[in-house]
Order: structure tokens, then sequence, then C-alpha cells
């Protein structure tokens, strides 16, 4: 069976509607999350196998790239979070129409970026 369709597979090339680019990072910032937990719970136990453990967690979170990691991870968890609370609102109807999807979709996408710059900025 054939079909007339165009194939269209080069994906740099793809216009996204920045609700698919919420989606999609939505999709990514869970499984960020889901990689995390274990590095966080080996983490998690060394530092309270003692006083040693837990200076040598200090010092391994205390290292640029580490903190930069962090940075991600914080990042993915509040996107996830207000993406989430978004998939929420959509499921009970709110927000469907295409503009108010756009602008709900703008407005997870920055409130993660911003509650990032500013809890960032005061924890590193």
């Amino acid at each position: 069976m054939q079909t007339t369709r165009p194939v269209f597979l080069d994906l740099w090339r793809i216009k996204l509607p920045i609700p698919g680019v919420v989606s999609i990072l939505h999709r990514i910032s869970g499984i960020l999350m889901v990689l995390a937990i274990p590095l966080a719970a080996i983490l998690f136990h060394q530092a309270l196998s003692g006083p040693a453990g837990f200076e040598q967690v200090a010092g391994i979170l205390d290292v640029w790239p580490v903190k930069l990691i962090l940075l991600v991870l914080a990042w993915s968890l509040l996107h996830h979070l207000f993406a989430g609370i978004r998939y929420l609102l959509l499921d009970l109807g709110l927000g469907l129409d295409r503009p108010a999807a756009r602008q709900s979709a703008w407005t997870a996408l920055i409130a993660a970026i911003v509650v990032l710059l500013i809890g960032g900025g005061l924890a590193l």
C-alpha cells in the first residue's frame, strides 16, 4: 500500500509550535530527574555515612561542573512542575484554544527560567 503523503524527516527544519517544544522539554526534564535518582541516592548515602563521607560529598558538590549539573537538574524540576500544572489545567478543559495554549506554554517555560534564576542566584 503506497501513500502519497510527503515524508519530511529533517528534524532541524521542522518548525514546532511552542506548546510542542514545552511538551518535549517536559519529557526530557522527567527523564533527567529519573536518571538523577540513583546518583542522588548514592551521594545521600555517602553523606550520611559519617563526617568524612559528608565532607567528601560536600567537596564533590562544590566543583563547578557539578554545580552546573545541579543547575540543570533544578531547571528540570521547575520546568516539569510548571508544565505539569499546565497539563493538569488542560486536562480540566482550561486553555484548550490555540492562543491560550500558546500563552500557557510560554508562561510555563519562562516561569521555570525566572524561578531558577532567582533561586539559583540565592543558592550558588
